[in-house]
């Protein structure tokens, strides 16, 4: 179910030889996800963030710094840090020797972005599927510029398609690809198959990011599994994990007059908020869902960083991550 009140006029008769240009409030294409790449130059995944970031631990959980990989077992100059002392070799030389350690290369980030049906909704800027479709197109693009490895996990209500994280434009193009793919497969009148369980995504993420990876989840979260708390929990223990909540203003708080007719594809009903009870316990399942995350925030130290499809993607994300207008 979408709306969209603020359509600009129909175009002139004239104009109606010209060919259909898709609405990228509705579907996006590859060619548009691409076109998002210049925006993301100003974004930083990196560990330091600025003061204002939501990952800058005011909100939540910081970013783990690299990891250290062994570089290499030489003797001790006066500059070492004793702490890196190796007292076994030191003992069996008699000589004083350090472990010398450099930092890792990269982090790997994996985005995962949700294109199930739930997600099929706006009543303002966007569907709530292209908002995620922009955030995840934002955020590769801008892993890959800071030369790390980035991955995807592409969710719909049929299948989980992965892509191992790798520092390749190519490997970009093709998670920009599936995603796009999956995004304009959604429409109305689609089938409505059983959506896929939170549950499913996570044991995909839990192969593909062991540890040291930084995970964003970007979905409305509308089926959280019976094991969803246990694999969230686990994935948080050795890699930082960002949950990216979609939402739109009108299902987050309903208004008072509203009539909809709404279908599941092969049943329709009349949808009415002037009943306080339908209106109560459909605020409800909103409210509900909003405490879950917010109570994993506190138990797991995951960061949260909510999107609304009621506005631009890319203003979003650089007010979320601190971007000042004159690094833009």
């Amino acid at each position: 179910m979408a709306f969209f009140p603020n359509r600009r006029p129909a175009e002139p008769a004239a104009a109606s030889a010209m060919p259909d240009v898709a609405d990228t409030r509705v579907h996006v294409d590859l060619t548009h996800l691409r076109g998002l790449e210049g925006h993301a130059k100003a974004l930083s995944l990196l560990p330091r963030q600025p003061a204002s970031s939501v990952l800058s631990g005011r909100h939540g959980s910081r970013l783990r710094g690299r990891g250290l990989d062994f570089l290499e077992l030489r003797g001790y100059l006066p500059s070492d840090d004793v702490r890196n002392i190796d007292w076994r070799v030191t003992a069996r030389t008699g000589e004083p020797h350090v472990r010398v350690f450099t930092e890792e290369r990269d982090r790997p980030a994996l985005i995962v972005v949700d294109q199930r049906m739930s997600m099929f909704f706006g009543s303002q800027h966007a569907m709530k599927s292209v908002t995620a479709a922009e955030a995840a197109a934002l955020l590769a693009f801008a892993v890959l510029a800071q030369q790390d490895r980035v991955g995807g996990v592409v969710m719909t209500d049929s299948q989980v398609e992965e892509f191992r994280p790798a520092r390749s434009r190519a490997g970009v193009m093709h998670f920009l690809q599936a995603l796009a793919a999956a995004n304009q497969a959604l429409h109305a009148d689609a089938a409505a198959p059983a959506p896929t369980s939170l549950d499913r995504v996570l044991e995909s993420v839990a192969r593909l990011a062991r540890r040291d990876h930084l995970i964003i989840v970007l979905s409305d979260f509308d089926v959280i599994g019976p094991h969803s708390e246990s694999l969230l929990s686990a994935l948080c223990q050795h890699n930082d994990v960002v949950l990216a909540p979609v939402t739109d203003p009108l299902a987050e708080k309903l208004p008072h007059d509203l009539r909809q007719v709404v279908s599941d594809g092969r049943q329709q009903a009349l949808l009415s908020t002037a009943n306080e009870q339908v209106r109560g316990e459909l605020n409800g399942v909103s409210q509900a869902r909003r405490e879950q995350l917010l109570d994993w925030q506190r138990r797991f130290g995951l960061s949260i960083a909510p999107l609304s499809a009621s506005e631009d993607a890319v203003l979003q994300l650089h007010r979320l991550l601190g971007v000042t207008r004159g690094r833009r």
